[in-house]
């Protein structure tokens, strides 16, 4: 068995989504001055390698703290979207070449390689989107969630979200920024993504892993 960790390290100089604030976590104690060492977090819902809940764009919307953690682990299918090139689309035929394996999967990720664009001004911009029939057909077949190693599941100036609004009604999960995708030598593995358990959660850091068989 192999474990990979698909997780951006938190820093306070991170890439953040454009208007947010960067994480400011500080040092509060030290070992050499009070015997141990502590932090203080202050970082978005949203910062680094992370989740969305329902409550992320519905009033109404279940927050991560009610969800069931068994919906945060299972078999995931792995979509190399590496050939789609910038400002395009993640269309359909990718999900029919590989449709025997998604439909042995609880999860979806899409390896689009624009990780190695991370803590730059181009991992903001013109990255690979979903299109509107591969939404449905996620939706459709009932996924636990979809993964991207991209900051978002709509363009960076989008008005509607509209695959956000898509999924998350239905209750799909949305994990973004994920990272080390091309270490994944199978196309399928298990997902692993545990968000941080607070009130009311919208959203959360995860430490996200691929468990290869």
């Amino acid at each position: 068995m192999k474990i990979l960790d698909l997780t951006h390290t938190i820093t306070n100089n991170m890439t953040v989504f454009p208007g947010g604030l960067q994480p400011d976590n500080k040092v509060i104690s030290t070992v050499d001055k009070d015997g141990w060492m502590e932090t203080r977090l202050h970082m978005d819902s949203h910062n680094g390698t992370h989740m969305d809940s329902p409550a992320h764009i519905f009033q109404d919307g279940t927050t991560l703290d009610k969800i069931d953690v068994i919906n945060f682990i299972g078999k995931a299918a792995l979509i190399d979207c590496t050939s789609i090139v910038e400002n395009e689309e993640i269309e359909y035929d990718l999900i029919e070449k590989n449709k025997d394996i998604i439909d042995k999967c609880e999860f979806i990720v899409f390896y689009t390689n624009w990780s190695k664009y991370w803590n730059s001004e181009k991992y903001l911009y013109k990255y690979p989107i979903i299109s509107d029939e591969v939404a449905e057909f996620i939706v459709s077949s009932k996924k636990k969630g979809v993964a991207f190693d991209t900051i978002s599941v709509d363009t960076i100036d989008s008005l509607t979200l509209s695959n956000h609004h898509k999924l998350l009604s239905n209750n799909v999960l949305i994990f973004e920024n994920l990272t080390n995708l091309s270490e994944i030598k199978s196309n399928h593995f298990t997902f692993c993504a545990l968000p941080l358990k607070f009130e009311n959660a919208d959203g959360a850091p995860i430490r996200a892993i691929a468990i290869i068989d």
